[in-house]
Formats: C-alpha cells, structure tokens, sequence
C-alpha cells in the first residue's frame, strides 16, 4: 500500500520515506551505526568538496569565510535545519563509535579548511591558527543551534556579523 505524505508528498512503501525497503538497506549496513558513519562521512566528504574548491578558485579569506558561514545560513533557511553533524555532536554520547568517528571527522575537517583560510593574508604561528579556526567552528556552530532554537535565521546573520565586527571571523 502507498500512501503520500503531507509535508512532503513523497511516496512511502513499508514505512520508509523514499519507498526503499529496509531489507534493502541492511543488505549494504547491517547496523543504524552503519548507515549513519556512512551518511556522516559522505556528508563531510560533500563539504570537503565544496570548501576545498572555494579554495581553488583562488577566493580573497573574506569571500571564503563568507561562503563558509552562508553554508550554516541556507541549512537554516532550509526549513530551519540544523547541520547534521551537529545535531549528531548534542548525541554523542548515545551515538555507536562509527558515527562518533566521523562526527570528530566532520570537526577536524571544518577545522583543517578553516585554518587554511586564515593563513592566507598572513603568517602566524601555526598552534594559534589551529586554536582560532576551532574557535571560528565553535562559534560558527553555536550560532547556528542558538538561531535554529529561536526558529529565526536572522539570529544566525546578527551573530555573524558581530564576530566580523569582533575580528574573530575575518
């Protein structure tokens, strides 16, 4: 039996949004840890991507770091969505290890990116560009579960533009 659903209108077929058999899914992941390490390491692998080519195109650190918080911004504007390693992050203790792995990975390589921007324009020492990108992600991050907590992307804009007003984010 088929039925539509409202919010969506998609198809479902024995209680899968997409019409996928769940028998179909455990024949490639034989655990929920399974399938969320995958979905949490093609989701990191999807904006390593993106942010490796904003790099790529030889963008000045302020366009780059635009371009980075606009990603949190239209997750938001999305339905007011969060990210969804961070959402996986407020779990971590109830996460499997798999997941947890890649949800550190998804941090490290926020991190990575964002360190990069910053030694652009100039050299620093490279412990403190590591502790100001953390930062940066930390700050970036929070910004978006305090705006999607008030259901209001213009929470997440003002805060932005106050940590570039600040100089934490350049």
């Amino acid at each position: 039996m088929r039925t539509r659903t409202p919010r969506s209108g998609s198809w479902r077929r024995h209680g899968l949004p997409c019409g996928i058999k769940s028998a179909s899914i455990h024949y490639y992941f034989a655990t929920k840890g399974e399938l969320g390490a995958a979905l949490a390491s093609r989701y990191t692998a999807h904006y390593a991507e993106y942010f490796d080519g904003l790099l790529a195109q030889g963008l000045d650190p302020e366009t780059c770091m635009a371009r980075y918080t606009d990603v949190f911004a239209d997750t938001l504007r999305n339905d007011n969505r969060m990210c969804l390693a961070g959402i996986l992050s407020a779990e971590r203790n109830e996460l499997p290890d798999d997941v947890r792995t890649e949800v550190v990975k998804w941090g490290e390589m926020n991190e990575r990116w964002l360190a990069r921007v910053l030694a652009m324009p100039k050299s620093g020492k490279p412990e403190e560009i590591r502790r100001r990108a953390r930062a940066i992600f930390a700050a970036v991050s929070g910004a978006q579960l305090i705006a999607h907590s008030r259901g209001d992307v213009t929470v997440y804009e003002e805060i932005i533009a106050t940590y570039r007003a600040n100089g934490l984010i350049p």
